[in-house]
């Protein structure tokens, strides 16, 4: 399964190459991106149904990540939000998890730790679908 993915990434040039390198290594299918926080926030609430992962940078040229983070603390359980980063410090880390995010990646250390878990969050929904509806009982 490939996960139906949105980016927030100001920088074009890091945007294509996370775009080009996660689609080839992991289950990614990107179906959109924004560079800034109105656009991302406006993107996802619009698109609520078309998304399941969302790795969001944090320090944008209009607005921060931050923002995204807050506004997607109501999507649905079966959505994951991440953050990728070149700031992973402990005290934005905080943050971004009392914000609603599912895990905080460095851009230049943590590649293969987000692969990893795209690869297993893929594997959890496949599981999902896989499995038989419960029967229902005779009366």
């Amino acid at each position: 399964m490939l996960l139906s993915t949105f980016l927030v990434e100001d920088k074009a040039e890091i945007r294509d190459t996370v775009v080009e390198a996660m689609e080839e290594i992991a289950p990614l299918r990107f179906i959109g991106h924004a560079a800034g926080e109105t656009a991302a926030r406006q993107w996802l609430r619009a698109c609520n149904e078309d998304w399941q992962l969302a790795i969001v940078d944090l320090f944008l040229t209009e607005g921060s990540g931050f923002g995204v983070l807050r506004d997607c603390q109501s999507r649905k359980p079966s959505q994951k939000v991440v953050v990728l980063t070149s700031y992973k410090h402990q005290n934005i880390t905080d943050r971004c998890l009392q914000l609603g995010a599912d895990k905080v990646f460095d851009k230049s250390a943590d590649l293969e730790e987000l692969v990893a878990f795209c690869k297993e969050y893929a594997a959890s929904l496949d599981g999902l679908l896989l499995q038989p509806a419960p029967a229902g009982t005779l009366h």
